[in-house]
């Protein structure tokens, strides 16, 4: 099988990516490559670029150097096969409009923007906010959303989507209990249909619940790979050095998260 053939198979490959603000790395030499049907978690310190590495792959910020491919293909032609989630603070929450009004813009990418939404689109729109518990809130402001709720909106627009590869950073990140198993089952739902989810997360004591395989960033990659392989003590210590603190949990040593925050 040729090269370009197997990559038309991987849903996302990123070849020595390198990012800069001011002159300052912020991302150096990293490269991954993952296959279908799985969930992944990025994780790290904060200020280790976890989110910088999501918007350089969706061309959201300058690459310095590296290329980003999505089933073969650069991600400006791909992009009908990209579900994003930015995080919640980086979103207008006071821009005039409705839940179900942010759902259906997951459409337009299919329907091309000159294209308005009809009765189909709204159809799916609806569906996507039902399988989050939002449908009961269709007409609702998103300024009068909690967070937990403005999130599952999100979720929903991600839905509508209808993408092979998803791209969430930090979906957990101040919400509820209900809305963390709310979002884990979606994406085990997605996982179910062969789509792939990279997720920035940082409560470490979920990661081995959560994702099948785990990426560990500080600038540059530290380890990548299966999540009971690369989550260890080692690559931990290595990962967040001295601002990283846990406890052993039982006879198995599976890892508590103490102090150490993962964000940034």
């Amino acid at each position: 099988m040729s090269r370009q053939l197997q990559a038309a198979g991987v849903p996302l490959q990123i070849n020595s990516l390198s990012v800069a603000y001011q002159k300052k790395p912020v991302l150096r030499n990293v490269s991954l490559e993952v296959t279908e049907g799985q969930l992944i978690g990025i994780i790290g310190p904060n200020g280790a670029g976890k989110s910088t590495l999501i918007k350089a792959a969706l061309g959201l910020i300058p690459k310095l150097e590296g290329s980003v491919l999505v089933y073969g293909k650069p991600y400006n032609e791909q992009r009908k096969l990209i579900g994003y989630v930015p995080q919640r603070e980086s979103v207008d929450w006071d821009f005039p409009t409705n839940a179900l009004d942010v759902v259906m813009m997951g459409r337009y990418g299919r329907l091309g923007w000159f294209r308005r939404p009809g009765a189909k689109e709204k159809a799916i729109a609806m569906e996507c906010l039902a399988k989050v518990g939002m449908a009961e809130l269709a007409d609702r402001q998103i300024s009068q959303l909690s967070g937990g709720q403005q999130q599952r909106v999100f979720l929903a627009r991600a839905l509508a989507q209808d993408a092979k590869l998803y791209f969430m950073d930090e979906p957990f990140a101040g919400v509820d209990a209900a809305t963390e198993k709310a979002i884990i089952m979606l994406l085990q739902e997605l996982k179910g249909q062969g789509k792939t989810v990279i997720v920035v997360h940082h409560d470490l004591a979920t990661v081995k619940e959560y994702f099948d395989s785990v990426m560990l960033l500080n600038i540059e990659v530290q380890a990548f790979g299966k999540t009971e392989d690369v989550f260890t003590r080692s690559n931990l210590q290595q990962t967040y050095g001295g601002r990283f603190a846990f406890l052993d949990r039982q006879e198995d040593e599976e890892l508590t998260l103490l102090s150490g925050k993962g964000r940034g």
